[in-house]
């Protein structure tokens, strides 16, 4: 959602009227964190939403099996409303009728329905790297070659995973292990598989598909994709991208955040040395055990290196509450070196003169907002995407130095003085200010994502006579 509304508010300030469709439950708690005014929009830039059928609890774990297409329905009645609306309007009245969808990727299900019901082209916009969404791409060519569902369980361990595969447009040397996680399933019907392989094949429908990502990063991937896509845009850094805005737009006053932020942090990264401070944080999904969480944070304060720890409601399995046990020696250690906080402005932090490194699941905003810094990583995925990021991190941009699923203490704290002093970590952070600079560039005056930019802007505005 976060990067789907910096995308919305960048087409925004291009001249498009905005209308956000959020879910319900999304909607509601961006009311609770941002404030009960906080949706109420601008006269181009409102904000919808419909039912999603999910609870209003602080759950935010996948949940494939539970989206309903029952959504459907509630959405083409949404935009004939708007359709309806816009018809009646007196020509005094701004209200546009809707000439296209942006869709989520994984969203297709009830957009491209919902495009072919009332004849509105759809774009689809993956939130993904474009390695991770070529990887969803090619689940049916897996499945079809039998490299998955995997036989058994002992497939996992048997060293069946590292098979290369060979054959994957605008990549190589990859591995099984390297796509996206739900190739790793055993059950013939895997519904989270069925869901992403859907998905990533429905945008075949689309107009054009957009990925979050920028020209140089992946060549590769943008030159393989261009041959079996009709249009694509590699369109970021998106907050870089929203930093180069000749004037301020006014949707920017619209928060992006699902969690509060304790902007505290700060001071205290102030107070630091520069490079000094590893930064800890693992999204808003990814859950750990509490031996998982010790091991960390006795690696954490055994490498004697200052860090910033977000722990966040739910990230321990068992602990839903704000607070977290940890036994008493570990907690005195933290408190030497370490500050825990609930959620921070990632953004800023990674920005920070202080902040020397990042450890991190790999999740696309992470990664691309890592890159954006400079900031080289510690790569410990866990599911989906997070591992064709990680890969693609640690040996094509060559930013990262993964670390075990069952990682043991010995391992953090070898790892995080490696990045932090070591001559492989110097030349991480020589190769992240690098991707740095190409990202700036990129989103520069004349860069590839501002033209890729305002090539779909003109096709919205055009082509779909908006």
């Amino acid at each position: 959602m976060k990067a789907m509304l910096k995308l919305a508010k960048l087409l925004h300030h291009n001249g498009c009227h905005i209308t956000f469709v959020n879910t319900e439950y999304t909607h509601n708690r961006l009311l609770k964190v941002r404030g009960p005014n906080s949706l109420d929009g601008l006269p181009n830039f409102r904000f919808e939403t419909i039912p999603d059928g999910l609870p209003l609890s602080d759950s935010t774990k996948p949940a494939y099996h539970r989206i309903s297409k029952d959504m459907i329905s509630p959405f083409v009645n949404l935009l004939a409303k708007f359709n309806d609306t816009s018809a009646a309007a007196s020509s005094s009245d701004v209200v546009p009728p809707v000439t296209c969808i942006v869709s989520d990727g994984f969203m297709s299900f009830t957009t491209t329905v919902a495009s072919e019901k009332l004849g509105i082209p759809v774009l689809m916009f993956f939130t993904l790297s474009a390695c991770a969404f070529m990887g969803f791409y090619q689940f049916r060519n897996l499945l079809d070659k039998g490299l998955t569902p995997l036989k058994d369980a002992s497939y996992v361990t048997n060293g069946y995973l590292d098979t290369v595969i060979d054959w994957i447009p605008g990549m190589k040397d990859i591995r099984l292990k390297d796509l996206p996680s739900s190739v790793q399933t055993t059950e013939p019907n895997d519904k989270a598989f069925n869901f992403c392989m859907e998905a990533a094949e429905s945008s075949s429908k689309a107009l054009g598909i957009i990925l979050h990502t920028f020209d140089a990063l992946e060549q590769d991937l943008l030159n393989a994709l261009s041959s079996i896509f009709p249009s694509v845009y590699f369109i970021g850094p998106l907050q870089l991208l929203l930093n180069h805005l000749s004037k301020k737009d006014e949707s920017e006053s619209i928060g992006n955040n699902l969690w509060k932020e304790e902007s505290e942090c700060l001071k205290w990264l102030d107070s630091k040395k520069p490079g000094s401070v590893i930064y800890v944080n693992f999204g808003s999904i990814v859950s750990l055990t509490q031996e998982q969480l010790e091991e960390l944070g006795w690696g954490l304060v055994n490498s004697h290196h200052d860090f910033l720890w977000i722990i966040r409601t739910g990230l321990v399995i068992g602990h839903e509450s704000d607070s977290v046990c940890l036994p008493p020696e570990l907690a005195a250690g933290i408190d030497e070196r370490g500050l825990i906080v609930a959620w921070c402005p990632q953004e800023e932090v990674l920005n920070h003169r202080s902040v020397g490194g990042f450890i991190t699941h790999c999740g696309w905003n992470s990664t691309i907002e890592s890159l954006s810094a400079g900031v080289p990583m510690i790569c410990w995925p866990f599911f989906a995407d997070q591992l064709m990021n990680c890969r693609y991190a640690c040996t094509e941009w060559e930013v990262g130095l993964e670390i075990r699923r069952d990682l043991k203490r010995d391992e953090v704290e070898k790892v995080v003085r490696e990045l932090m002093g070591g001559e492989k970590g110097k030349k991480m952070k020589s190769k992240a200010m690098e991707w740095r600079k190409l990202a700036e560039k990129a989103t520069g005056l004349d860069g590839s994502s501002t033209e890729n930019l305002n090539n779909l802007v003109n096709k919205l505005l055009t082509s779909m006579g908006g």
